[in-house]
């Protein structure tokens, strides 16, 4: 088996720290900080701005939004610190938060400072290569599902995260927000992207309850146990948790997770290695899920549907930001073909009325 633990690169141009006005911030706010300060960049993830700071003998993860930045609510660094604080006391996988700054003085933008995990990450197969077994798969699968149901199950109340969200009328704000956020972002013409968000908005379904929700849940936000791939250490990337309803959060997972028998346009977007031999199927996730939590999933085409209305978008609001120069990032040039091959995969899967 050929894992490696995740690894940092160099900083990719025009995303660097100022690391001198950096460095004087981390040794006054940090106990014990001090020395010279290193910046290296995780080079994956297409959102927020990931970087492990070598400070001393010290290492820490820092996130900041992404830079030319237009939607400022989907990037709210204090709301992240404080979903990592709050849940620090009452949920083991996060990483434990260590300081916030809102000086925009000092980086150009809000940034926070957590502790950092070291694991393994599985990120999409363009970026590794698997050597994993059937029974390591299937473990870890039933490890994603089990994991998912635990957080679903927190005491949001009690971690004092009653007032995170508004639980209310949630999946007609998110379908009617996610629509806003593609028509603000939009740079073609993609029929299919305004015919599955209109298919959302006649299909709406009654709420299944409220819970604390990921909205994010996928392979490449989960640190693994070097020594037990089936054993996940840590969740990141908490920047759209909310209160809202678990089925919408397990429908966003299961957009990310592609099987082997899907059409080619979703196999551009697997985060993992969901679809190599052993592991669970989307029909085995939901099922083992209904089982953990006694929720009823009959209704998950819908959940599934909006799972990759929402993915489209978000990677439509990348593309709008490559578009307008914000940023170079090459991975970024050919984003909006791939809008076009999720809005055509969710009307697929709404016209065939089943998610296989």
């Amino acid at each position: 088996m050929s894992i490696h633990l995740d690894q940092p690169a160099d900083v990719r141009e025009g995303e660097q720290l100022d690391t001198d006005k950096l460095g004087e911030y981390l040794r006054t706010h940090l106990p014990d900080a001090s020395g010279p300060l290193v910046v290296e960049q995780f080079p994956s993830g297409f959102s927020n701005l990931t970087y492990l700071l070598k400070l001393g003998d010290q290492e820490l993860v820092l996130r900041r939004p992404p830079f030319g930045n237009r939607v400022k609510s989907a990037h709210d660094m204090g709301r992240e610190y404080r979903v990592l604080s709050q849940l620090s006391g009452v949920y083991d996988l996060v990483p434990q938060p260590l300081v916030y700054c809102e000086d925009e003085t000092v980086l150009g933008a809000p940034f926070y400072v957590m502790q950092r995990c070291q694991g393994v990450i599985l990120r999409s197969p363009k970026q590794q290569k698997y050597d994993l077994d059937a029974a390591t798969l299937r473990g870890l699968g039933e490890s994603f599902v089990d994991n998912l149901a635990a957080l679903h199950a927190i005491d949001f109340a009690a971690a004092g995260l009653g007032d995170l969200g508004k639980p209310e009328g949630f999946i007609e704000r998110q379908v009617g927000g996610w629509t806003k956020r593609y028509q603000q972002a939009r740079t073609d013409d993609f029929p299919e992207m305004e015919n599955i968000a209109g298919w959302l908005v006649d299909h709406l379904p009654p709420s299944s309850g409220v819970s604390l929700i990921h909205n994010d849940f996928k392979f490449d936000n989960l640190v693994l146990d070097p020594q037990d791939l089936t054993k996940i250490i840590a969740v990141l990337d908490w920047e759209m948790c909310t209160l809202g309803d678990p089925l919408l959060d397990l429908g966003v997972s299961l957009s990310y997770w592609v099987q082997e028998d899907d059409e080619p346009a979703l196999k551009e977007f697997i985060a993992g290695p969901t679809n190599l031999p052993g592991n669970l199927t989307r029909r085995e996730i939901v099922r083992r899920y209904e089982e953990v939590t006694g929720r009823d999933t009959s209704g998950i085409l819908f959940h599934y549907c909006f799972g990759l209305f929402k993915l489209a978008v978000i990677v439509q609001q990348i593309y709008f930001r490559y578009a307008e120069g914000h940023t170079r990032d090459p991975r970024f040039a050919g984003l909006n073909r791939a809008v076009e091959s999720l809005g055509v995969a969710a009307l697929h899967v709404a016209d065939r009325g089943e998610m296989i």
